[in-house]
């Protein structure tokens, strides 16, 4: 690996090439979306249930385009090969409605912690919510205006929390 040491100085580039500091809104959201994904991808290391594996290698994919997104301008986004959209909020709507046909959800909190995937999913879950209200706040500041990825976060994290009982009760 070749170190560029260009981040040394605490300042990261962005895809178009611009330099802002590492604790910008923007590194700091994908940066969270990063976080999700290497949580997500233990808990993908550790099931033995396929579809579970499937459906976290599917939205790592798709942590990864949205990470490019949110790691470009506004006025560069277009530029992009692919964007978080309507097609992917309904592959986790359509993804939520599968695992609960054999789930059965409790009307009671949940404790995160029956098996060691279904924490970890949990754990990627919250870091979701996280990122979820850092994308707002690039939103309020006009740096993230696709309303699709608002959507597809906050999808994402209900679709995490019946995975994880889903693992519990099939894994």
């Amino acid at each position: 690996m070749k170190f560029s040491k260009k981040g040394d100085g605490g300042e990261t580039s962005l895809l178009g090439g611009q330099r802002v500091p590492k604790y910008d809104a923007r590194p700091e959201t994908y940066g969270t979306l990063d976080e999700a994904s290497s949580a997500l991808g233990v808990a993908r290391a550790a099931t033995k249930n396929p579809k579970i594996k499937e459906i976290i290698l599917s939205v790592q994919k798709d942590l990864l385009t949205m990470g490019a997104e949110l790691s470009s301008r506004p006025e560069d986004v277009q530029q992009l090969g692919r964007r978080i959209g309507e097609a992917d909020v309904q592959r986790l709507e359509n993804i939520i409605d599968e695992l609960q046909e054999n789930v059965t959800l409790k009307n009671e909190f949940i404790y995160p912690g029956e098996t060691s995937v279904s924490a970890q999913i949990d754990v990627g879950r919250t870091i979701i919510r996280r990122a979820e209200r850092k994308a707002a706040r690039l939103k309020a500041d006009g740096l993230a205006n696709n309303a699709d990825i608002h959507k597809y976060l906050n999808r994402l994290a209900d679709m995490l929390f019946v995975l994880a009982r889903y693992e519990e009760q099939n894994g």
